[in-house]
């Protein structure tokens, strides 16, 4: 698969299939991807919890908030939850002061690698940090960054051309979910 389908495919997928399971094996593997970002200074502070089994992402699921812009969607239904996440913690006493920067880097890697394997993702902001971290038992000294929810994609995800300046995605009614990306030209401003 050429770089451009990869990131075509590259999408925030929120409902997934939970007939297919995702091992701690296959997270790790993930997480080894993040090995070969690039880190600030190459202090390399990111660190991250495993998450593949079923009691541990009910508890996970609920402290998570999904898809903003769609205002009328709780998230995933029961039956198309996430079956793994990737909690992605800092370690509270780096220097890094451009720890969000390798946060990216570190989480497209495992998306990529997840589509990559017939996977997909989606990086979530929005989650009760404070419940999060006391479920986790998480030490001091690692402060949580982002929740990468994981399993088989259970719909579609369509990009589309941005019109009106409208950037809010949208599900239409078969619930195939729009995301408008800008066109080329309006992200260059000079050649």
């Amino acid at each position: 698969m050429d770089i451009q389908t990869l990131l075509q495919q590259n999408r925030s997928y929120r409902r997934f299939d939970p007939s297919v399971s995702i091992s701690k094996e296959e997270l790790m593997k993930l997480v080894e991807l993040t090995r070969y970002a690039a880190s600030a200074a190459n202090q390399q502070s990111l660190r991250y919890i495993l998450v593949a089994d079923e009691e541990r992402n009910n508890k996970i699921f609920p402290l998570t908030a999904w898809a903003g812009y769609l205002k009328n969607w709780p998230g995933p239904a029961e039956g198309e939850r996430p079956v793994a996440y990737i909690i992605m913690c800092k370690e509270t006493a780096s220097a890094n002061t451009h720890i969000l920067f390798d946060a990216g880097i570190a989480a497209q890697n495992i998306l990529l690698g997840a589509v990559e394997k017939g996977l997909g993702g989606c990086i979530i902001g929005a989650f009760n940090k404070p419940k999060l971290r006391v479920l986790l038992d998480l030490p001091d000294r690692y402060e949580i960054l982002y929740v990468i929810a994981l399993g088989k994609p259970a719909e579609e995800v369509v990009i589309e051309e941005l019109a009106d300046n409208n950037i809010k995605y949208w599900r239409d009614e078969h619930s195939v979910h729009h995301v408008p990306k800008r066109k080329l030209n309006d992200l260059i401003l000079e050649i």
